[in-house]
This record gives structure tokens, C-alpha cells and sequence, in this order.
């Protein structure tokens, strides 16, 4: 084994992810009782990066500041104390620093057993969670509703439109190319709208007077507020991203404020922090590998081929452009 390891760091606050961020040498640290040492296998490519180098993620960030979330690997070494893991498991792992690096220390707690260290996985453990907690738990998603999700062919909007289907609703889902079109009717949903061809705002009032029952969204800025307006009575919005302002941090509005849209449907608005729901993780993640395992559910990870730590700062601008389909993920050499 090594005795280094590269990882990215950002050195400067600014959305720039390019800007921000820079490769490092270091050496691999000994390890506590309590931790494990995982060689990292792939790594999660996130919208939200860009508000990790810009010091939005966490208020009290301090440069400089480790890189990447989400991450699947091997169990390399263990400490003393550590009964739950052994060296050769498969693990995924989702800590803030704990992604964009090639070998990473965790306290055995965060790291979460699988089968195998696949992307298909680790999709599923953050992607998958954050549709399926949001749905369910947040958004008291039922059947029989009319379900709108933003960026449907996401990494993470493709498990809302499925979970959406699954529980037996009619689900719209936005997208950007013919391309996400195809994969989304693929994956079962009912109208797909290409926003590059048609006006949302306008399939959502002609072909839907009575509203949207639940709306999973991810976008933010004009459509975010097309989605409020198209909101049935009693009907929920999830807010789990913004990513139209992630490059350019938040837009200032002068509107009227959102309660005069809000009360005469008697409708919500409902921010979803994954973090923020640990203890619903183990139970989602277990539906979700027994759908994926029997086939109910798709997991689709993008094709496009990212390696190495340089490689990085190129996945995170593909991704901001809009071109994945499904999970983006960054494989390291073994």
C-alpha cells in the first residue's frame, strides 16, 4: 500500500470550481481505535460542489477545505476496536471531504456496508435516499396524485420519477434534450417536457388545470416559481436544490411574497436537507437495493468516462452543463 495519496482541496472561496480547487500530496494518517482506511473507488459528482468551494455548504467552512462527498470503496486497514468492518469490505461513504480523495480515514459509523463498491451503489445511498426521504417522509407522497419532478433524468430526479411511479401516481418530468426525453419514458414517466422545446408554464396550465399534487424540485430560479404557481390545492413542494443559481449564487427577487400563493391553496413548501434525516437512512436504503435487486427499480449511471483525481475539475463542469443522464461518477485507478 501507499504511503501518500492525492486529494483536492479547495484554497479560495468561489463557485469556480476550477479556481478553488487544487490537487494535494499527503501523506496516509494512522489510524484511531474507532476508524477504518478505505482505498476509494469511485466518487460521487455533485451540483452542490460548487457551493462547497464557494463557502455556501457550511457556514463556519475554512480554507483550506477537503473536497467531494459521496464516495464507494474497499476497506483497506482497521483500527483496534472496529468489530463491524473487516479489511476487503465494500463500503460507501458520505462525508463532506470524504469524496474527491484516494484513500480516506472514517470512524466505522460512517461508513455503510454494501455487496459490492459499484457507482450503481453509491447512486443509491445519497441520490436514491434523497428522493425516496423526500417523497415519503417530508412530502407524504400518496397515490392517485399528479407528481412534477425538475431535472427528471438526474442523478437524483430519475429515482423520483420512478419511486413517484412505483406508488402508482401520474409523474411529469422535466429535461432538457430528446435525448433525457427518451430515458424518461424509459423509465415510466407519463409526460416528459424537453423545457428546450415546449414553455413548462404552459403544458402545466393547459394540460393540467387542476394542479400538481406534489412537486420534487431541484432547479430553482424561473422554474421554481413556474412550479408554485402551478401548485393544487393542498399541494407540496419539495425544495431539495437551486442548482440554476449554484454558479452565481442566489438571485434577488421583487415579488410579491410567496404566502399570497401559498394560502389560497392551503399549499407548502418543504426544504429537504438529507443530512438532516439520518434516521430514516437505513430503512431507504434497504427498500431501494431490494427494488433495484428485483428489478422494479432502474439505476442509471451516465456513460461518460472520468478518472483520476485531475480529472475532477472536468466532470463538475460537465456536469454543470447540464449533459449527464443519471449519476455522474469519478473512478479511481485501482
Amino acid at each position: 500500500m501507499a504511503n501518500t495519496y492525492q486529494k483536492l482541496v479547495a484554497t479560495s472561496f468561489t463557485p469556480q470550481f476550477r479556481e478553488a480547487a487544487e490537487i494535494v500530496e499527503e501523506e496516509i494518517p494512522s489510524l484511531a481505535s474507532n476508524e477504518v482506511l478505505i482505498k476509494n473507488k469511485y466518487a460521487a459528482v455533485n451540483a452542490t460542489d460548487v457551493n462547497i468551494t464557494a463557502g455556501r455548504y457550511e457556514s463556519d467552512a475554512e480554507l483550506p477545505l477537503d473536497l467531494g462527498v459521496e464516495a464507494a470503496g474497499t476497506v483497506v486497514d482497521v483500527g483496534a476496536d472496529v468489530s463491524y468492518l473487516s479489511k476487503g469490505d465494500a463500503v460507501i461513504t458520505s462525508t463532506l471531504g470524504g469524496g474527491y480523495r484516494e484513500y480516506n480515514v472514517e470512524r466505522v459509523g460512517n461508513a455503510i456496508k454494501v455487496p459490492e463498491a459499484t457507482p450503481e451503489a453509491l447512486s443509491i445511498v445519497v441520490s436514491g435516499l434523497t428522493a425516496s426521504i423526500a417523497l415519503e417522509e417530508v412530502g407524504d407522497m400518496s397515490h392517485d396524485e399528479t407528481v412534477l419532478v425538475t431535472a427528471a433524468a438526474g442523478g437524483t430526479g430519475h429515482y423520483a420519477v420512478q419511486l413517484a411511479k412505483i406508488a402508482g401516481n401520474h409523474v411529469i418530468g422535466t429535461c432538457s434534450t430528446d435525448e433525457k426525453v427518451e430515458l424518461l419514458n424509459q423509465i415510466g414517466c407519463d409526460r416528459p417536457i424537453n423545457y428546450e422545446s415546449e414553455e413548462v408554464a404552459e403544458v402545466l396550465s393547459s394540460e393540467y388545470e387542476e394542479g400538481i399534487d406534489l412537486v420534487y424540485e431541484s432547479v430553482g430560479g424561473p422554474l421554481f416559481d413556474t412550479c408554485v404557481e402551478a401548485l393544487a390545492r393542498h399541494g407540496r413542494l419539495l425544495s431539495i436544490g437551486y442548482v440554476s443559481e449554484y454558479q452565481d449564487g442566489p438571485t434577488a427577487v421583487s415579488r410579491e411574497r410567496i404566502y399570497t400563493s401559498l394560502i389560497p391553496k392551503s399549499a407548502s413548501i418543504r426544504g429537504v436537507f438529507l443530512p438532516h434525516f439520518r434516521e430514516h437512512f437505513s430503512a431507504h436504503t434497504k427498500k431501494l437495493m431490494r427494488l433495484q435487486q428485483s428489478g422494479t427499480l432502474e439505476v442509471f449511471v451516465d456513460d461518460a468516462k472520468f478518472e483520476g483525481i485531475e480529472s475532477i475539475f472536468d466532470a463538475v463542469e460537465y456536469l454543470h452543463r447540464g449533459e449527464n443522464q443519471g449519476k455522474l461518477v469519478v473512478r479511481f485507478p485501482d
